[in-house]
């Protein structure tokens, strides 16, 4: 219960930072060519915390890990509030990139809870975990034009409201974890994985790394997880600027954004179900398909369909969690307990820089083709982790015990 605890408040915090960055950039910028950077900054800083914060954890343990990533994101909150009543464009960068560290705490959690089950369950372990986020998705959004309203009683800007969100849940998250998260998951996790061999003296890591990353499990797993992060990642950080710019409030845009990440985190536990009845391999085969039609819908919404917008990013938070889900259960599953600490680590930090490679680049299309040409992009993308996993098909179907499961492959 405390991990999922921690994931509700630290993406609280995280999800109203987000809702806002887009705006707040322009705003400070003038124009929309750089306003998906301050979301770049956020997702390289869960790139970097991912790296950092499982190396703190291998030596350390996860409670300590998560509860640094929490304060960390705490005071990039601060900075970035800082930013808004100064102005300055670098310092939200800066800021956002901390706030990333928040967010590092949230998703490997998904990775502690499933320490802690046998490999039967770890999916559905996963999916409750990322479930916590649900709370988030609901109230991170709808707190921005409160946080808004309220900020200039204080004396701040109106943008700069949003910030302080993240600075009062990541706080309580970093709290909760440090006092509620005992005994450390490592002294009671679950060992049973597949044998594989691989080295795990520390001066073979390197080798040792190149071996679990080339094993066809995890390379379908990292490659399906990047796939989907970057997709949902280019047409969602655009969404809001773009109903801005079509007259659309911020209560409209906390709407849609709300729709979209209750999709990503509320079916969560069913995702989990989802993946241990058909395997994972095929339920990232559903959520890819999913993403797929998400984005063509993005691609044909009337600038002023909010409706249909709103369909369309619930179903891209819903096939990325499908994918997100069974992804990572894949990952778990190739690997073992020595070994996950570091490919998780690696795994995530691959996410999040592929996430900070959409997020910049998005204002970059939206400026030069519209936010149209988002969703056609994003649906041509969803074909690489299908052709990955096909590709790996048979070494994928050998790894499984059960031959009724195998039969699932497409």
């Amino acid at each position: 219960m405390s991990l999922i605890a921690g994931v509700a408040l630290g993406s609280t915090g995280h999800i109203a930072a987000v809702t806002v960055a887009t705006i707040v950039a322009q705003d400070l910028l003038g124009s929309p060519t750089l306003a998906g950077a301050p979301g770049a900054t956020v997702v390289l800083g869960a790139a970097i915390g991912s790296v950092l914060l499982s190396s703190l954890m291998a030596r350390r343990g996860r409670r300590i890990g998560l509860v640094a990533g929490y304060s960390i994101g705490v005071g990039g909150a601060l900075i970035a509030t800082a930013a808004v009543i100064l102005r300055s464009f670098p310092i939200l960068l800066l800021g956002t990139l901390f706030i990333g560290f928040g967010n590092s705490s949230n998703q490997l959690s998904r990775y502690t809870a499933a320490d802690l089950v046998p490999p039967a369950k770890r999916a559905s372990a996963i999916g409750l975990v990322v479930w916590g986020a649900t709370v988030g998705s609901v109230v991170g959004p709808t707190l921005v034009p409160v946080a808004s309203s309220i900020a200039p009683a204080f004396g701040l800007p109106a943008l700069a409201g949003p910030y302080l969100v993240p600075v009062v849940f990541m706080a309580i998250a970093a709290i909760l974890s440090f006092v509620l998260l005992r005994p450390d998951p490592y002294a009671i996790a679950d060992d049973s994985a597949p044998r594989s061999g691989a080295p795990a003296v520390t001066g073979e890591a390197v080798l040792a790394l190149g071996q679990m990353l080339r094993r066809p499990g995890v390379t379908a797993a990292i490659v399906a997880l990047v796939a989907g992060q970057f997709v949902m990642t280019l047409i969602m950080t655009m969404t809001p600027l773009h109903m801005t710019q079509q007259g659309h409030g911020l209560g409209a845009v906390g709407i849609v954004l709300s729709a979209h990440t209750l999709g990503m985190f509320a079916l969560s536990p069913l995702s989990g179900r989802l993946a241990e009845r058909v395997g994972a391999v095929r339920a990232i085969f559903i959520g890819t398909a999913v993403l797929g039609v998400s984005a063509v819908m993005a691609a044909v919404a009337p600038p002023t369909g909010g409706d249909l917008l709103l369909v369309a990013l619930f179903l891209l938070g819903l096939g990325w969690n499908i994918g997100f889900v069974a992804g990572s259960a894949l990952l778990s599953e190739h690997l073992e307990v020595h070994e996950r600490t570091r490919v998780q680590g690696v795994a995530d930090a691959l996410i999040w820089s592929s996430a900070a490679a959409a997020s910049l680049g998005s204002g970059v299309i939206m400026a030069a083709a519209g936010y149209t040409a988002l969703g056609v992009l994003g649906t041509g993308l969803v074909l690489i982790p299908i052709l990955t996993l096909r590709a790996h098909r048979q070494a994928l179907a050998h790894r499984r015990p059960e031959p009724e499961e195998e039969a699932l492959l497409p």
